[in-house]
């Protein structure tokens, strides 16, 4: 007899792991995410369709979320005075923050490309983040720069 539930992979238990913590932890873009990824593999498309989204979902998504940035400014809800905010210490400090996010992203990416194995836990975290603290959740990759900088801070101490 061949039994499905036997003969489940690694990686559909953490899909499946990180689909109950999406839904105990009221994360719609973790559900979403895991629910897509675990149909791919039911359809047996993932020799199809993972390899895309492994080289060029990162890319989609930043233009997304470019575009959901940059909408503001195509329906002319951005005025002069906000752009001349920008010379503000307000400004600044949000130029500077956004400059320091990128490197700190950046490096996320780096820790995770090379580290696969903490994208669970990134999860995980982001979920109890959510509940225990109340927090809005936030992206992996930024999940994964904080990570980062504990990492490197840890280096330091040794």
């Amino acid at each position: 007899m061949n039994n499905p539930i036997i003969s489940i992979s690694t990686s559909e238990i953490v899909l499946i792991s990180l689909l109950f913590l999406g839904l105990f932890g009221r994360s719609n873009l973790v559900v979403t995410s895991t629910c897509i990824l675990l149909s791919i593999r039911y359809f047996n498309l993932d020799h199809i369709i993972l390899p895309i989204l492994e080289s060029r979902s990162l890319e989609i998504g930043l233009v997304l979320l470019m575009l959901y940035i940059l909408t503001p400014v195509a329906t002319e809800k951005l005025t002069r005075k906000d752009l001349y905010s920008v010379a503000s210490l307000k400004g600044v400090l949000a130029f500077t923050a956004g400059a320091l996010a990128t490197k700190l992203n950046g490096d996320g990416l780096n820790l995770m490309n090379a580290n696969p194995e903490i994208v669970f836990g990134l999860t995980a975290g982001t979920v109890v983040g959510i509940l225990l603290f109340r927090g809005m959740p936030c992206g992996p990759v930024m999940a994964a720069a904080v990570t980062a900088v504990f990492m490197q801070a840890m280096s330091c101490l040794k």
